[in-house]
């Protein structure tokens, strides 16, 4: 859906009243409620981001007429200036963030520029044209200033509003007044119906200000006037700088009475009268709002509900940029996952470092994490297992680096390296490691056992990854084909050679083919390298020596034929009744 034109402001239409108020960020909006403040701001990523925070109680003051509206005032100039900041957080999270200091320096410089174009210029035009020419009529003068003043508003709006990321920023400003409008004509909060609310508003600030512009006209009028009541010959009273003075004391006076003004037209029904205070005012926000599109109504529309939410509930937690609730996000990753949703699980408990049990009582979680979580789902999808998403795979208890250069440990191979640790018992024998890939069925031996360990392999690509997992370890990891760069003679032999049959290899799942090939393919039956170990074995297996291999759930008895030369084959079934494990003694 895109943009859709204006429609006529229609109070007539509310069946519900909101004090809820907003104000325009950096690619965001913020609603401000009577508990609570609430800013949505679109990420360069495309995601919404919400930051929520508690008010503090309201004081004394703010049920004092006219010093509320002051109070008010500067209330908003703070919370706004620290939401702006916040904003440009989010939205362009490279640049610098300006310290609390410069901050504040902007503030002081954005009040003095504002005081300077707003109060002093204006008042400078007619005391220059009352100082040197012949007009001497406070009437007149007074007209002047203040036509000067509201021409200098008008003006600014008028330009700004040429500039594309001030238009953005209005165009946010539009978002946030349909919101609000819809919500109070009672319409359901969707980015339709928001689209077809219109983007003027009774309470808008721009109104505000135009009123402190008609109201300051009126009161300064009064102070030209008074001063011509004090002798002539008093310098103070002719003095331009001591009138500018008593102008900006008057200021929050004005500004007090200014937000009384449109509080009150605000509450006030619609009738010719309110209608005619309100036109101005809603005709001058056609300069500071903008027609918004779709994903600025989306904004809005999260910061509008936060605020509600907060304000019914006062035990409800705040959130900060870039987190969210977790409990969400799980639901949303499982059912993209929906053909293995325990995925989404062990996804979060890598990306947290929790155990799956513990996921449960995690409330919050950063959008960063988030976004990684879901590309790993991507991932996923795409075909790649699980543990190279990861990067590790559990084996045995112990936490190993995994990529796609080396085959995934297998929970069949868990029942080879804990045979092999249990063989061992106390002793240190010398153990071969044939075929390491990964290095995992050595680093379990290592860690359970005092053995004296060779790890081989003829794939560079497998023993980087190899030498990563056994760096620590008692290993000594080395490069040969099979026994062809092997020296010394063993008391155990070990492997999980490759067994799958060439011609079933493109067969397999898309997570197994996603692996190394020549992790896989044992050849046209899948027995080559049982062949291979059995004629090696003899010249480098000790007396009562033992080799113990990994099979393919059909080979087991194949695999004691081809080492019957070697000793008596034991076949040892997986913790599914496969026979998987071969245990050849001499």
């Amino acid at each position: 859906m895109g943009k859709k034109q204006d429609n006529k402001y229609d109070t007539s239409a509310k069946t519900r009243r909101t004090f809820i108020g907003g104000q325009a960020l950096l690619e965001g909006v913020m609603m401000r409620g009577k508990t609570s403040v609430a800013m949505a701001v679109r990420a360069p990523d495309g995601q919404i981001e919400l930051h929520t925070e508690r008010l503090k109680p309201q004081s004394k003051a703010t049920r004092i007429p006219i010093i509320r509206g002051v109070v008010s005032f500067v209330s908003s100039l703070v919370v706004g200036m620290s939401a702006l900041t916040k904003s440009a957080e989010v939205c362009a999270p490279d640049e610098e963030t300006p310290s609390k200091g410069w901050t504040v320096f902007a503030v002081i410089l954005g009040v003095l520029l504002a005081v300077g174009l707003f109060i002093a210029l204006p008042f400078f035009v007619s005391w220059a044209i009352q100082k040197w020419t012949p007009l001497d009529n406070i009437a007149v003068i007074s007209v002047i200033e203040g036509g000067t003043r509201l021409l200098v508003f008008i003006l600014y709006l008028a330009i700004v509003r040429l500039m594309p990321d001030i238009k953005r920023t209005f165009m946010y400003h539009g978002a946030e007044h349909r919101t609000i409008n819809c919500y109070e004509r009672g319409l359901e909060l969707n980015v339709e119906n928001v689209q077809s609310c219109s983007t003027k508003h009774n309470r808008c600030g721009t109104t505000f200000l135009f009123f402190v512009v008609i109201l300051a006209i009126i009161v300064y009028a009064l102070l030209n006037w008074v001063f011509t009541l004090f002798p002539s010959n008093e310098a103070i009273f002719t003095n331009p700088f001591f009138k500018l003075g008593i102008r900006l004391l008057a200021l929050p006076i004005i500004a007090g009475l200014s937000y009384e003004l449109l509080r009150g037209l605000a509450m006030l029904p619609d009738n010719k009268f309110t209608n005619a205070l309100r036109a101005p005012g809603l005709a001058l926000q056609k300069l500071s709002t903008c027609l918004p599109d779709d994903d600025m109504a989306e904004v809005a529309i999260v910061a509008f509900n936060a605020v509600l939410e907060m304000d019914a509930d006062p035990d409800m937690p705040t959130s900060e940029f870039f987190e969210r609730d977790f409990r969400a996000e799980r639901k949303k990753l499982t059912e993209k996952l929906s053909e293995n949703p325990q995925d989404a699980d062990w996804i979060y408990c890598h990306i947290l470092g929790k155990k799956r049990g513990e996921l449960s009582g995690v409330d919050k979680i950063g959008s960063a994490d988030v976004a990684r979580a879901n590309e790993y789902a991507d991932r996923l999808l795409a075909g790649e297992p699980l543990d190279y998403v990861l990067g590790c795979s559990e084996f045995c208890g112990l936490k190993l680096e995994v990529d796609n250069r080396v085959l995934i440990p297998r929970f069949e191979t868990e029942v080879l390296a804990n045979l092999v640790v249990e063989l061992i018992g106390e002793g240190k024998p010398r153990v071969l490691d044939l075929c390491t890939g990964s290095g995992c069925i050595s680093a379990v031996i290592a860690k359970s056992t005092d053995a004296e360990i060779t790890a081989s392999d003829i794939s560079d690509d497998a023993l980087d990854v190899a030498r990563k997992n056994l760096d620590a370890l008692n290993v000594t990891v080395v490069k040969s084909d099979m026994f062809d760069g092997i020296n010394g003679s063993f008391d155990f032999i070990v492997s999980n050679p490759p067994y799958v049959r060439s011609g079933d290899i493109d067969g397999l799942q898309k997570e197994v083919t996603a692996q190394p090939r020549i992790a896989l393919d044992g050849g046209e039956d899948g027995l080559d390298f049982y062949r291979r170990i059995a004629d090696g074995a003899a010249a480098h297996l000790n007396p009562r020596g033992i080799v113990a291999v990994e099979v393919g759930y059909d080979q087991a008895n194949d695999v004691c034929a081809i080492f019957a030369g070697l000793g008596c084959c034991e076949i040892i079934n997986d913790l599914d009744g496969v026979q998987r494990i071969v245990v050849c003694r001499t």
